[in-house]
Order: structure tokens, then C-alpha cells, then sequence
């Protein structure tokens, strides 16, 4: 068992440290990967930026031609591409997945596909059917993450449409769809139907895909398998990163406060409704070297792991790594390690709920010894 060694932070939040740890390679040669998810079996899709999907075998071993190419369809370049994937709850009998990605004129789509119909391991490019497209005010602040929540809805997470700011105000406007957590019934409707639960079905003031608001650009959220709590990572403006935490019982429509609040600080009150009930992170952390936070998973894994039950999350400029655990009340943020030259984009899990990480600019997809 590693040992943990606590210290006390300057914000009073109790921390951990540990060392010698190091990462397993599993994978190498991807390109700006930015997306590690499983299909419900021993392989891992790896999503790669420029517009392509490459699968890994349970070696790390990849296919030489890519599951998905859309590269013609995608526009890539800065926070632009191919940014999210998640399959169906009943992908080994339909065949469908879903995609995130930039096209002409930046704009957001999201997209469902299906394999070919005599080749199971390969997806037909031309078989798109798109559910949502949304034209970009900027070129930043995409969101891109897909994920479908234990109650079988597919979850989308929207950035604010990008600049400095939120000039527009937009994650604070219930009828608009950026700086929101949408939520959609894709079994239902044409393309898709709106749940009867989501929080503003029925409220003409707002759209009724919305599940949640006032995010500023979602890199990375995801289900704890076991609890099936949701974790947000939100990246900040100029000085906190923020992580947010919705119970598995939330009823949805929960207002994270950007841009009114950065983290848990005032940032621009400006049309703030001073009666909201915002909900403030978990967790925040400080600009310095550290610039944008990437959301990973709760680990359920092995039990017998002292890293059991924690959830990890990186910085993508300072390249650590650490965890968060609930300790009689208090969030305590444990190091995992530092592992320069990656810009780590994303977690993955797969089928066993063992952990990898990604890094951007390295290419490389790791497995986390836990």
C-alpha cells in the first residue's frame, strides 16, 4: 500500500503527498488524443482531434485503419476538432455511437453513427444522422464531452461560445444552449426527445434540453460507476480552476454560477440574478503553472486499491495529477504525481474500471498503476 503523507494547504484544505509513482505506457503514436472511452468490451477508442478514432487492443496494440475518419467533415485547429464520443447503452446490438465534433462554418454537431453492416470493428463515415448543430459565436470554448448517465439519457456538455468572459452572458441564459450540461432521451423523438424529467421541460422561459448552467468550458466530466454521482470540471478564466459534484439523487437545473462567480469568487455581477442559487464546486484550485483542468473519473477499480473511491483530475499545463476523497466531511486533495511533456486531455476507463490518461502533445495513452 503507498503510503500518504498529510499536510495543511494555505486555503485550509487538508492535502496529501506521495512519491515514486510512476505511469504505465500503454499506447503510443495517437494523435492530440482527447477522448479514451470503452465500448463495453476489452478494447478503448482512442478520439483524436484532427477527426479520426483509433481503437486499442487490451495490449495497447492499435488497428492500422481507424474505426472512424471524418477528418473531411471536421474543422480542426486550437480548441477545434473532433471532440467526443460516447456509445450507445445498447451499442453491441444496434451498433450506434455518438460523436461531438467542429464542421464548416464553426459549428457544433452532434452526430450518431453506426458500424458497417459487414464489418462489426468499422464505422460507415457516411451514415451520419445529426441530432443537435450549434454555429460558435468563437472559435474557444467547445465543450465536446458526451456521456451517457445511468438513467440511459445522453448527457452534452457546452462551453459559453468562447472570448474572455462570456460576453454574451450566455451560461447564465436559460434559452440558449451554451455553458449548459444538456440532457436528451435519443431512443425517443425525431431526432431526439426532450426527458420529462429535465428540470425545464416545461418552462417556456428556458430551453428544455438544459440539466444544468453557468459553466464556462466543461473539459471532462463523467458517472461515478458506483454511485452515479456526475463530476464537472470547468475550466477557468484567469485564476481558479473548479470542480463540481452533482449527487446522483439532483433533480437537475443546478447553476454553477460562471459568470457571475469564477470558482467560489464574484467575477462579473453584471445581469447576475442576486436571488440565484448558485451551486459552488467541490474543489477549486489556483492559477500559477497550473492553467486548465481535465476532468477524469472516480476510481472503481480494484477495492483492495488505497486509491479506491477517490476521483482523479489533471491540470493540462503543469501536468499533475490528483485526486479528491471526502474525509469526515472535508475534500481532501491528494498527489498523485507530476509527468511533464504530455498536456494530459483526458481519463479513460475501461471495462474493468482501471484508469489511463492521455497525453495531448506527447500522443501517448498511459494506464495509471492503481
Amino acid at each position: 500500500m503507498i503510503a500518504l503523507a498529510l499536510v495543511i494547504s494555505l486555503n485550509g484544505c487538508k492535502k496529501s503527498a506521495n512519491s515514486d509513482i510512476t505511469l504505465e505506457l500503454f499506447a503510443e503514436g495517437l494523435k492530440k488524443p482527447v477522448g479514451i472511452v470503452n465500448a463495453g468490451d476489452n478494447r478503448l477508442f482512442v478520439v483524436e482531434q484532427e477527426g479520426t478514432i483509433t481503437v486499442l487492443d487490451s495490449a495497447g496494440n492499435s488497428d492500422s485503419v481507424a474505426f472512424l475518419d471524418i477528418t473531411q467533415k471536421v474543422v480542426y485547429g486550437g480548441e477545434r476538432g473532433l471532440l467526443g464520443l460516447a456509445f450507445h447503452p445498447n451499442f453491441s446490438h444496434n451498433g450506434y455511437f455518438y460523436v461531438n465534433y467542429i464542421g464548416a462554418g464553426d459549428s457544433t454537431h452532434i452526430s450518431r453513427f453506426s458500424v458497417m453492416y459487414n464489418d462489426p470493428g468499422r464505422a460507415d463515415p457516411l451514415c451520419e444522422l445529426k441530432l443537435l448543430s450549434l454555429a460558435q459565436p468563437y472559435e474557444n470554448h467547445n465543450g465536446g464531452n458526451l456521456s451517457f448517465g445511468p438513467d440511459g439519457y445522453l448527457y452534452i456538455g457546452l462551453g459559453d461560445g468562447g472570448n474572455g468572459g462570456d460576453p454574451g452572458n450566455r451560461a447564465q441564459n436559460k434559452k440558449v444552449l451554451f455553458g449548459k450540461m444538456l440532457r436528451i432521451d435519443v431512443n425517443g423523438g425525431s431526432p431526439y426527445a426532450i426527458p420529462p424529467s429535465n428540470p425545464f421541460c416545461n418552462d417556456t422561459s428556458a430551453a428544455g434540453e438544459i440539466w444544468a448552467y453557468g459553466l464556462r468550458n466543461p473539459w471532462r466530466y463523467s458517472f461515478d460507476a458506483l454511485t452515479g454521482d456526475l463530476w464537472i470540471a470547468d475550466v477557468g478564466q484567469n485564476k481558479y480552476e473548479e470542480i463540481n459534484m452533482q449527487p446522483a439523487s439532483g433533480e437537475g437545473g443546478d447553476n454553477y454560477g460562471w459568470r457571475c462567480y469564477e470558482g467560489d469568487e464574484e467575477f462579473n455581477s453584471s445581469n447576475c440574478d442576486t436571488t440565484a442559487d448558485f451551486v459552488f464546486p467541490v474543489h477549486t484550485y489556483n492559477h500559477g503553472i497550473e492553467c486548465s483542468v481535465t476532468g477524469g473519473y472516480v476510481y472503481r477499480g480494484k477495492e483492495i486499491s488505497p486509491w479506491y473511491g477517490q476521483y482523479f483530475f489533471a491540470d493540462y499545463c503543469s501536468d499533475r495529477i490528483r485526486t479528491l476523497k471526502r474525509e469526515g466531511g472535508i475534500w481532501v486533495e491528494i498527489e498523485y504525481g507530476q509527468f511533464p511533456g504530455n498536456s494530459f486531455s483526458a481519463f479513460g476507463e475501461d471495462v474493468n474500471g482501471e484508469l489511463y490518461v492521455a497525453g495531448h502533445t506527447s500522443g501517448r495513452i498511459y494506464r495509471l498503476p492503481l
